[in-house]
């Protein structure tokens, strides 16, 4: 082993991140129905296809519980504004049910509008990645073998973090992809509770969630720019009068230590869209 393989290792660590935040970039602004060529998509469209029948027999229980909770007595079922209201309320449930994951993906296409406005306010993922400074790079190189030896240590710790973090992060919008083809899946059960009124609760809560999801995009996005925005305002500081050491182990603590704060946030994301708009 020599100093480049020192420099080597940490810029792989950097390179790694650096490409992660370019593929979360690329995610963020993707739609399911393209995600992976579409293919998981299709899946999706087959399975929501084979629960809409699951759909149908809940629609029929909800409206009969719910037209028999309502009804106080035979007398109700007489007057015409009270089946018509119930009527009304079938057949709308239905109708969510049948188009329900149209439905779904306009109020993505509309939280994805609002990720995509975001995203381009900055025009990319580069402010949000790093790169090893040549002094750093120098004073490592200056160092003798025998001297650059607990350099391997530091480095090898901080890139391993560095990695880990990376896909921490990227797993995190990855999930966010699968919550949203949960969600398509099995729209029609849920969506087949608005067919009373002492179960629409369910599927009120139900695109409650699916449009926190949605607005996990928005989060990151948001995330990401305040992050950039607070790595930029300072680097991480290299005292040139420290050993070569110090100096390598002080600025991997601080980048990781940024690197966190990014990542922290990203993993909230879901937390924070639920509480900042109230789903």
């Amino acid at each position: 082993m020599d100093n480049n393989w020192v420099v080597d290792n940490l810029q792989n660590a950097f390179t790694t991140w650096n490409t992660k935040m370019e593929e979360m970039w690329g995610l963020l602004t993707q739609s399911p129905e393209t995600f992976k060529g579409g293919t998981i998509w299709s899946t999706i469209v087959t399975i929501n296809g084979g629960m809409q029948a699951i759909g149908y027999g809940l629609l029929v229980l909800f409206f009969a519980i719910s037209l028999f909770r309502s009804a106080a007595s035979f007398r109700d079922f007489q007057r015409p504004e009270y089946v018509v209201r119930h009527l009304i309320q079938f057949v709308l449930a239905k109708v969510a049910i049948t188009y329900g994951l149209d439905f779904l993906t306009k109020i993505f296409a509309v939280c994805n509008g609002i990720v995509a406005t975001a995203a381009g306010s900055i025009g990319g993922a580069d402010g949000a990645s790093i790169t090893m400074p040549t002094e750093m790079i120098d004073a490592i190189n200056s160092l003798g073998f025998l001297e650059s030896i607990p350099l391997w240590l530091v480095t090898l710790l901080g890139s391993l973090f560095i990695t880990v973090l990376a896909f921490i992060m990227i797993l995190t919008v990855y999930g966010r992809f699968f919550k949203l083809y949960m969600y398509a899946a099995l729209s029609p059960i849920a969506l087949s509770s608005f067919a009373g009124e002492s179960t629409s609760f369910i599927g009120k809560s139900f695109l409650k969630s699916y449009i926190g999801v949605c607005m996990e995009g928005a989060v990151v996005v948001l995330a990401c720019i305040i992050f950039t925005a607070y790595v930029s305002s300072g680097t991480p500081v290299i005292d040139a009068e420290t050993s070569v050491i110090t100096q390598v182990w002080s600025y991997l603590g601080e980048t990781i230590f940024n690197l966190l704060v990014l990542v922290g946030l990203v993993k909230a994301a879901d937390r924070i869209a639920k509480e900042m708009f109230g789903v």
